[in-house]
């Protein structure tokens, strides 16, 4: 297991304060502000300790209230919504210097069998044959702002390999469309929770871009004000994260500064393991003029 890798797996796990009481760490990844899959795998691993070990979440939803301090910790105040014979629901809060951040209901359910069907996975080449996100952002190293840098460039506890790469300095027109391979870099533990909580951290990564492919846009370029408003998933099957998983996301509308977007998890045997929607903000602000 790479250093990364075991530094985003305690941030994960969370110190407890008291019995419904969590701490989290905040990490930079030189965006400005904490990234949103931090703050929705952290809410899910304190919701997950406070639940039998052999309930599993099969939903969560969660709305970004605030823009998160890269500089302070986040305590994660979970709630004991109902404890019944098959579910269990708890509501978390993410807080930071007295105020809520991010708010989440998250539902967990005993497993048992039941009626089954699902979606295809759409023909896509598979993770060997594409090239790692990482290796791409390095062929434009000169041209990512500096402080992104040390994410772009550096080693990343996720790897990332996108079907249709897209350069996020200078995009093209695309119907919003997107497909890209996960995994993380290096093997895990066998801890079912641990691999549902590292999915909700990756599942924030590329959606909201997806939105922006028609218009030929990008969160990195001047005047773009960009943030996730909300975030839901659905887990459907067991997976292993440390396996090739393919995100496949489409974005059916954007209007009113909002784009929404909505994708499916599907493990290298065809398998459809979650589902995914997020709505988020999007914005194009005038410049001011430069002075000569």
């Amino acid at each position: 297991m790479t250093q990364v890798l075991t530094e985003l797996i305690d941030l994960l796990s969370l110190e407890r304060l008291e019995v419904n009481l969590f701490r989290g760490r905040s990490q930079d990844l030189g965006w400005g502000a904490v990234f949103g899959g931090q703050v929705l795998g952290q809410a899910l691993s304190a919701a997950t300790q406070t639940v039998p070990t052999e309930r599993v979440v099969h939903s969560l939803h969660g709305y970004f209230l605030r823009q998160g301090d890269v500089c302070c910790p986040i305590i994660y105040d979970v709630e004991r919504i109902r404890d019944g014979s098959s579910f269990n629901t708890r509501r978390v809060v993410a807080i930071q210097k007295g105020r809520a951040i991010f708010n989440m209901a998250a539902s967990f359910q005993i497993e048992e069998p039941g009626f089954e069907h699902q979606d295809e996975m759409p023909e896509t080449p598979g993770p060997d044959e594409l090239v790692n996100e990482q290796e791409l952002d390095r062929r434009i190293a000169d041209q990512i702002p500096e402080k992104l840098r040390p994410w772009a460039l550096g080693e990343r506890p996720i790897e990332m390999r996108p079907v249709c790469p897209i350069d996020p300095l200078n995009p093209d027109l695309r119907p919003p469309y997107r497909r890209v391979w996960y995994r993380t870099a290096g093997p895990l533990p066998d801890d079912p929770a641990l691999h549902r909580s590292l999915l909700a951290y990756t599942s924030d990564f590329k959606l909201l871009p997806t939105a922006m492919q028609p218009h030929g846009l990008s969160w990195l370029q001047p005047g773009m004000q960009v943030a996730s408003l909300d975030h839901a998933m659905y887990f459907h099957r067991a997976f292993r994260m440390d396996e090739w998983l393919l995100h496949v996301m489409e974005s059916p509308s954007a209007c009113g500064g909002r784009g929404l977007v909505r994708g499916r998890f599907f493990d290298q045997a065809g398998n459809l393991v979650a589902t995914t929607a997020q709505e988020g903000l999007m914005r194009k602000r005038e410049l001011p003029p430069q002075t000569p």
